[in-house]
């Protein structure tokens, strides 16, 4: 079997409000919009919302179908961590909560211990880890 460690990954998940949700991800973390999707009303449609950091491996879709919406959610180990390998700039941590985050206690004390959790507003958490990580042995 090949092996594709370099493929683009799309973390995909529901949104109740994507204009709220990109003030958290795009105005607060600093993630470009990549695409966008407004619904038209054609059925079977959604509205999207994608955005990442245009060298990243990985990007985000965020989803909302406005005729039939999937509510969010989340559990306290529904993780999206970002391995800074420094310390989380109190200013980052400050224009997130301004943009709809919320500094909570991580479920697991090992994410307190090595970084910041920040619920963003759809509930799902955000890891912000002082510790680096690479899959190289």
């Amino acid at each position: 079997m090949t092996t594709y460690g370099r493929a683009h990954a799309r973390i995909a998940r529901p949104s109740r409000d994507l204009r709220i949700a990109e003030r958290f991800w795009a105005d607060g973390l600093g993630l470009v919009v990549l695409y966008r999707h407004d619904w038209d009303g054609t059925p079977e449609e959604h509205s999207l919302l994608m955005v990442g950091w245009p060298d990243a491996d990985w990007h985000l879709e965020l989803v909302h179908a406005a005729d039939a919406p999937v509510h969010p959610t989340p559990t306290p180990e529904d993780l999206l961590v970002l391995y800074l390998d420094d310390q989380v700039p109190e200013d980052l941590v400050a224009r997130l909560e301004r943009h709809g985050g919320q500094r909570v206690r991580a479920h697991n004390p090992y994410w307190d211990r090595w970084g910041i959790t920040i619920q963003d507003p759809d509930g799902y958490r955000l890891v912000l880890s002082t510790r680096g990580w690479s899959n190289s042995p």
